[in-house]
């Protein structure tokens, strides 16, 4: 694939090779990029020379017209745009750079299946107080353990500039997703043949305790980023099962942490097996736990190269996907309705993951393309041992502009060996996502986790 870096790009990923090594952050001078040629982030401010990217100009500023406060469901501010170009499969020719591989394989197989592109936006605009600490983070934050951690990271984007694949993925880890949320929401799979099933319906309550105001000081090693505790309902065999999950910004010194509540046992255990590639019962096994939200978990089993910055058209801005309240409606045979997605054209940083010699992993490589606005990644080819497209994955990214945050819980996941697909987080059946405040520290016990799970 042929890969058109932009200048700051390419001088970034030169010689970079898969290094991640802890290293000094970036020079002064460098860091003073941010909020001049860069945006505060480390996005390039300027829009192409083509004007299909636009200049950042600051985000959105203010809920739309039609937003209720607190409310979970949130209108398009883009409602009214029209697709400026229609891809299918038979005018493919061309356009294949813009597209990833998982993209190019869905256009090729199904003539159902187009890529509607819509002029592009660039909405996200965090808190201050997040823009301020990663200023502070391109001076001070470190890559740990050869890149599997990071240390001295405020809350904000550790590496704004980065200079390895381990640091675009941390930043991926690392984004801005508020406080605390929720959200009531389904799980659907559609096999070959094209007969959807619900693969699982749930709530799940997610914190970022790094997000916490009162938390001035850069993360310690064990210090958790990330906690999550999801109570299934459905179908009726996992109806009242419980898990609880942690993760800290250095796996090395804190390893995952995994809680399961099985009503049929009674008890509380731990599940140290839910991580890495051990299949996902949430998606009835086509994903594995580490492709939710297209990468999740401990960096230590791939060497994350970076590639480089590119142009490509990814889903985004799909506040229709997020607010779709009928799932027959979404899903049909073979892909996602394609009435119901948004595709633009951003700026990504590409990663190339290839498994470590002795490391064990159904993927022999990923490929990951993250927003350069967001840091949250968009979408990930995943390959076999033999180097075959075996799945590819799509996050369908919302700003959600009443609480400055990125929200991407709409994942869709391809398996292009057994033909099914699965769609996760369908919410707006049941009030979409809330940004609420954080649970106390009691509720994220084993014994809140028994409770919260009993039938």
């Amino acid at each position: 694939m042929k890969f058109k870096y932009t200048i700051l790009a390419a001088a970034l990923a030169a010689g970079l090779g898969a290094g991640g090594a802890a290293r000094a952050a970036v020079p002064a001078d460098e860091a003073k990029l941010l909020g001049t040629t860069l945006t505060a982030v480390g996005a390039e401010k300027a829009g192409n020379k083509e004007g299909t990217i636009p200049e950042y100009t600051g985000g959105l500023g203010a809920p739309p017209a039609g937003y209720v406060k607190g409310s979970g469901v949130r209108p398009d501010p883009y409602a009214a745009d029209t697709p400026r170009l229609v891809i299918t499969g038979k005018n493919l020719a061309g356009m294949d750079d813009k597209l990833t591989a998982g993209t190019r394989e869905l256009l090729k197989r199904f003539p159902t299946f187009r890529v509607d592109v819509y002029p592009s936006h660039r909405p996200v605009a965090l808190p201050k107080a997040v823009l301020e600490n990663t200023a502070k983070n391109a001076l001070g934050a470190k890559a740990a353990d050869g890149g599997v951690g990071v240390e001295n990271a405020l809350n904000g984007v550790p590496f704004p500039i980065p200079k390895s694949g381990y640091e675009v993925m941390w930043n991926h880890l690392l984004r801005y997703q508020g406080q605390a949320l929720t959200t009531k929401y389904e799980s659907w799979n559609v096999d070959a043949s094209g007969v959807p099933s619900l693969a699982t319906a749930g709530e799940i309550t997610s914190e970022f305790p790094l997000a916490d105001a009162k938390n001035t000081e850069a993360a310690k090693q064990g210090d958790v980023f990330f906690r999550t505790r999801v109570i299934y309902n459905a179908p009726a065999r996992r109806a009242g099962e419980g898990l609880m999950a942690f993760d800290a910004v250095n796996p090395v010194v804190q390893p995952r942490k995994v809680w399961q509540y099985l009503p049929g046992q009674r008890r509380v255990k731990l599940a140290p097996d839910v991580a890495y590639d051990t299949p996902n019962p949430g998606t009835a096994g086509i994903a594995t736990y580490d492709d939710a939200w297209i990468f999740n978990g401990a960096l230590d089993r791939f060497d994350f190269k970076l590639i480089g910055k590119k142009e490509m058209l990814v889903p985004y801005n799909n506040y229709k996907l997020f607010g779709a309240k009928v799932a027959s409606e979404v899903v049909k045979a073979g892909h996602i309705n394609p009435d119901f997605l948004r595709w633009e054209l951003h700026r990504v940083w590409v990663v190339e993951a290839t498994l470590k010699p002795g490391k064990r992993h159904i993927y022999g490589k990923r490929v990951f393309y993250v927003d350069e606005d967001s840091w949250v990644a968009l979408a990930a080819d995943q390959y076999d041992a033999r180097g075959q497209l075996y799945r590819s994955s799509f996050d369908h990214m919302v700003y959600a502009y009443d609480a400055q945050a990125t929200y991407n819980g709409n994942h869709v996941i391809y398996d292009f060996v057994s033909g099914a697909y699965n769609l996760s987080g369908m919410s707006g059946a049941y009030g979409g996502l809330k940004y609420i405040d954080p649970l106390k520290p009691s509720q994220w016990s084993s014994e809140a986790l028994s409770g919260a799970g009993v039938r």
